[in-house]
């Protein structure tokens, strides 16, 4: 944290952080537009972040494309907010957002993390039941070739299928990727979703998300992509979801047990 807590103490590195909170994916040529710093030190800059995992980067061709990264600030969060204080704070932040910002660009979330685990076993937490349902309240009923369908198990009986729901990529211990569910009325029901808002994530083009593990010394970076339709409400509801799903992995992997909730 203390890498963290230095980073964010410089005014032009958090105005790096503003900018790519209204703006996510941005490459350095785009963050340097407007700003009175060079290129080099807006470099240097990014640097810093990254070494702190508030920035993430995403090679998209030739272009490198930079992230706000919530992990870190979600680890500050986990340790000085308890569970009981955390629904009156983010409904306190949700109420200053509406009010103050304007909207931001959402049609990419990326949330870098390091976990103390290995490669396979990281894996196996991705893919197996076993773990899955422990952190994720899921499971996975297909056999992961690329192009296969994939349906959803909830730990309430709840399940999810549909043709257009499959495996993108499947890459041993290096790379995971799907689309995401189907909102049906089923689903919606089980997790108490109204029907307006049913409908409205159903008439969104489907989002797809994204596992990339590389080993990183005796722990492995996992960053998770999440791909949305820029103009749908799903994003807001899984940049709130994936944290602590996120952690309750991390949990799982380095302790043994997922976090409690």
């Amino acid at each position: 944290m203390d890498a963290v807590f230095k980073a964010l103490a410089d005014p032009s590195r958090r105005r790096l952080l503003d900018r790519l909170r209204d703006r996510n994916g941005q490459t350095l040529r785009e963050l340097c537009a407007g700003l009175d710093m060079a290129r080099q030190s807006v470099s240097k800059h990014l640097a810093v972040l990254e070494a702190a995992e508030l920035v993430t980067t995403v090679r998209q061709g030739r272009e490198k494309l930079h992230y706000l990264n919530a992990a870190p600030i979600n680890a500050i969060a986990e340790r000085w907010i308890s569970q009981f204080d955390r629904g009156r704070v983010n409904a306190l932040a949700d109420l200053k957002r509406a009010l103050e910002q304007p909207p931001m660009d959402t049609k990419t979330f990326v949330y870098t993390t390091y976990i103390r685990t290995t490669p396979e076993r990281l894996w196996q937490a991705l893919i197996d039941p076993a773990f899955t349902n422990r952190y994720w309240g899921i499971s996975f009923r297909t056999d992961w070739t690329k192009g296969s369908p994939m349906a959803w198990n909830e730990v309430g009986g709840s399940v999810t299928e549909h043709p257009e729901q499959v495996v993108l990529a499947y890459e041993p211990h290096s790379r995971l990727s799907y689309t995401w569910h189907t909102f049906t009325p089923e689903w919606a029901q089980a997790n108490g979703i109204s029907e307006e808002t049913r409908a409205q994530l159903a008439a969104e083009r489907r989002s797809e998300v994204t596992f990339d593990l590389e080993p990183h010394g005796d722990q492995v970076k996992l960053t998770v992509t999440h791909e949305f339709d820029p103009d749908g409400a799903l994003h807001a509801m899984c940049s709130q979801g994936w944290p602590a799903i996120l952690s309750s992995l991390k949990s799982l992997l380095e302790t043994g047990e997922p976090l409690a909730g």
